[in-house]
Parts: C-alpha cells; structure tokens; sequence
C-alpha cells in the first residue's frame, strides 16, 4: 500500500506552507465568504486571498466535497 496522498489533499502542505494559514482555517472561510458555486469560490479566494487557480480550487473543491457528506 502506498502512502502517497492524492486529490485536492496533495495541495495541502503546499497551501498551508505558502499562504500561512492551516486548511481548516481555509474551509471556514469559504464556508462564509457567501458563495456556494465552485467556480464563484475560486475566484472568490483568487481575487480575496491572491490564491493561485490550483490551490484555490483544491480547497474548494475539498470544502464541497465534506459539505456533500455531512
């Protein structure tokens, strides 16, 4: 078994590293930034936070996901 993460969670060090908050910090802020669509909070965290494209939506896409399943 490999322990190699994938998806939107490979992006996480990276993020974390990069933009100086911990992922659940960013969760809950697109949780209340007022927008519900993917692409609305990409662009949302992108033109907010300075997010480059793919951390944004790794975030986002990880944040609807666990919202899908709660």
């Amino acid at each position: 078994m490999s322990d190699t993460v994938k998806g939107p969670e490979s992006y996480f060090p990276s993020i974390e590293k990069k933009y100086g908050r911990p992922i659940e910090e960013w969760k809950t802020l697109i949780r209340g930034s007022g927008h519900s669509k993917h692409m609305e909070l990409v662009n949302w965290l992108k033109a907010e936070h300075g997010m480059g494209h793919g951390h944004a939506n790794a975030l986002v896409a990880h944040t609807l996901k666990d919202s899908e399943t709660s």
